[in-house]
């Protein structure tokens, strides 16, 4: 897949597109959906495939003092757009001069002039241009007028739910993996790198890792049972997120403990990735790190059945 970060690094040939317009911010179910139907059809066409996103997320721009922390965060939803076969992803930097564009410049200047579309595909709630004013209804007619067909989808609900960003992240805010599971498509993951100022040598011999600051969204505080991916390896793990109140003062960490783990070359350049299957409980303050011990060995152990009981679940009969 092309990425492409200005309109300008598209170059002339690159022909007319089939594109999608938003955030795509978890990139869950009903957005895969869109991608993976615009990439089917340029591939019946003969053209070119592309997502259009934005960076920073317009909240930055637009409501500062309110700006959304990222269910997925550029790197990490670059990778899931690429998984749907798109042929390109433009990510279009989000600036006060593009916020005031009004729907008419928007679909002219850049989705006509610049980006040749052909088709446009959107869901049902698809806003645009200053103040959001734009809908799929505007965006209908200036199709017709520009000679750009318009492809809306409806909203999608699964389990009663409705698939949206907004929905997800209230999940993940209550600790609900399994429905926000059900809606991203996939498990809830975080990315980053090795938490600095460890004291790690050349051999990391410790089953217990933390992650490095990371600043979007993560689940509720408490214990999860998780996977957890360092460098190319993954473990079966139980991650602790929050403040790790047995400690005293305010510590914040995203904390894993590895349950199939064996010593292993570790710098803190390493990238980690921790995938979020259950909430086992609420942190809780203990009266000494020797409780707190005996503890996360009854986690662990929780933690071991429930893959005992995916593996089986996975099996054939």
């Amino acid at each position: 897949m092309q990425v492409f970060h200005t309109i300008d690094e598209i170059p002339t040939d690159f022909g007319p597109t089939i594109l999608t317009v938003g955030n795509f911010d978890g990139v869950h179910v009903a957005h895969t959906h869109v991608l993976n139907e615009i990439s089917r059809r340029g591939r019946e066409q003969g053209k070119r495939s592309m997502a259009v996103s934005f960076e920073p997320h317009p909240s930055r721009v637009l409501r500062p003092d309110m700006a959304l922390k990222l269910i997925t965060p550029t790197a990490k939803k670059l990778q899931l757009i690429e998984a749907t076969k798109v042929d390109a992803t433009l990510i279009l930097p989000f600036t006060d001069d593009l916020s005031m564009l009004i729907p008419e410049e928007f679909a002219s200047r850049i989705l006509k002039e610049h980006l040749r579309a052909g088709e446009v595909h959107e869901g049902a709630n698809f806003r645009f241009g200053h103040q959001a004013v734009g809908d799929v209804g505007t965006l209908r007619e200036f199709g017709k007028r520009m000679g750009f067909e318009v492809t809306v989808y409806p909203e999608m609900r699964i389990r009663n739910q409705p698939v949206s960003s907004s929905r997800i992240r209230a999940l993940l805010k209550d600790g609900e993996m399994g429905n926000a599971r059900h809606l991203l498509g996939r498990a809830f993951s975080i990315q980053s790198t090795v938490g600095a100022g460890r004291g790690y040598g050349s051999k990391y011999t410790v089953p217990t890792i933390n992650l490095a600051a990371y600043n979007e969204l993560v689940p509720k505080n408490g214990v999860y049972v998780t996977r957890t991916r360092v460098g190319e390896e993954c473990f079966d793990s139980v991650t602790n997120v929050g403040n790790r109140p047995t400690f005293g003062a305010d510590s914040f960490a995203i904390e894993s403990h590895l349950m199939n783990f064996h010593p292993m070359e570790l710098t803190e350049e390493t990238r980690v990735e921790i995938h979020f299957l259950k909430r086992l409980r609420s942190e809780i303050k203990f009266p000494s790190v020797e409780a707190l011990r005996e503890q996360i060995g009854r986690d662990v152990r929780v933690a071991q059945r429930y893959f005992e009981l995916a593996a089986s679940k996975s099996r054939p009969k």
